[in-house]
C-alpha cells in the first residue's frame, strides 16, 4: 500500500506521507490542547477571583480594622480587598499621576488623601482618571468632595515587577504631579504616616471619576504566555512539515536569477 501521494495545485506541489502527516497532526493537536488548557486555567483564576471579590465586597470592613501584621507588600491577602472609609477628602493635597490612559486618551490619575474620622490617619484614594487634553493654563477637572463621607474602595497591591518612575516633584505646587505613586515619598512630603497601600475607589462612590482599571486583577499573565507558546509550537510544527514536504520554500524564494 502506497502511503505517499503527491498533490499539485498550479505551481504548488506537496507530497504527503500519511504516517508522517498523522504524527504532525497529533503533535500539533497536542500543543493546541495544551494552549487551550492554559487559557482554561486563566479563566478559572479570573472566575475564582471574581467570586472572592464579590465575597469581599459583601463583607468589607473598616480599613482601620486591618491588623498591622497584614500591611506588608508581600501579603497576597491584601490584593483587591474591599474596605470602607469614613472621613473627609483632603482636596487641597490631591496628587496627579501623569500619563494614565483611558480609551486611548492621555490624562491623569487623580489620587486624593483621605483623612479617617476614627484615628485621623491618611489613606491615598485613587479616584480614577481625568483628561489631560486641555487648553493651556486650564486646570484638570478634579471634582473635589467636601465634608464627611463614607466610601468603598479596593486595596491595590502593585505587581512585584512593577516599574517605578522616580519623579522630580515640586512640593510647593499643588496638585502634585508625579510619574509613579511612591507612597513613602508622598508620606515625606505630607510629613505624616500614610496607609502603606493605595486604595482604588469602587463605582458610584463620593468622589468617583472614570474608573480606568479592572475591578479584578488575577495573575494570569503566565498562563497567557504559556498558551501563546504552545499555540506557536503547534503552528511551527505544521509550518516546518509543510516546508519539508512541498515546494513552498522554492515558491517563496521566487525564480533563481542567473
Amino acid at each position: 500500500m502506497d502511503l505517499s501521494k503527491t498533490y499539485q495545485l498550479g505551481s504548488f506541489e506537496i507530497r504527503i506521507n500519511w504516517h508522517i502527516a498523522g504524527c504532525v497532526a497529533i503533535t500539533a493537536i497536542t500543543f493546541a490542547n495544551l494552549g487551550l488548557w492554559q487559557l482554561d486555567r486563566a479563566a478559572e483564576k479570573i472566575e475564582a477571583q471574581q467570586v472572592l471579590e464579590a465575597e469581599l465586597r459583601e463583607n468589607a470592613g473598616a480599613i482601620e480594622d486591618i491588623p498591622a501584621g497584614h500591611l506588608h507588600p508581600a501579603n497576597p491577602e491584601m490584593r483587591n480587598r474591599h474596605v470602607q472609609l469614613r472621613g473627609e477628602y483632603v482636596n487641597e493635597r490631591t496628587i496627579l499621576v501623569l500619563a494614565e490612559f483611558f480609551d486611548d486618551q492621555i490624562g491623569y490619575g487623580v489620587v486624593t488623601p483621605f483623612r479617617l474620622a476614627s484615628n485621623d490617619a491618611l489613606v491615598l484614594v485613587h479616584r480614577g482618571w481625568t483628561t489631560g487634553m486641555l487648553p493651556p493654563d486650564v486646570a484638570p477637572v478634579l471634582r473635589p468632595v467636601e465634608g464627611p463621607v463614607e466610601v468603598s474602595a479596593q486595596v491595590f497591591v502593585p505587581p512585584a515587577n512593577a516599574r517605578i518612575f522616580p519623579s522630580q516633584i515640586n512640593a510647593a505646587e499643588w496638585p502634585l504631579r508625579v510619574r509613579s505613586l511612591e507612597i513613602d515619598v508622598i508620606s515625606d512630603i505630607l510629613d505624616e504616616p500614610i496607609f502603606p497601600f493605595e486604595v482604588r475607589i469602587t463605582a458610584d462612590q463620593p468622589g468617583t471619576l472614570v474608573r480606568h482599571w479592572p475591578a479584578v486583577n488575577p495573575d494570569v499573565n503566565q498562563n497567557l504566555s504559556y498558551a501563546i507558546q504552545w499555540f506557536s509550537f503547534g503552528l511551527l510544527i505544521v509550518f516546518i512539515a509543510l516546508l519539508a514536504s512541498s515546494n513552498l520554500w522554492s515558491l517563496m524564494r521566487g525564480p533563481e536569477r542567473l
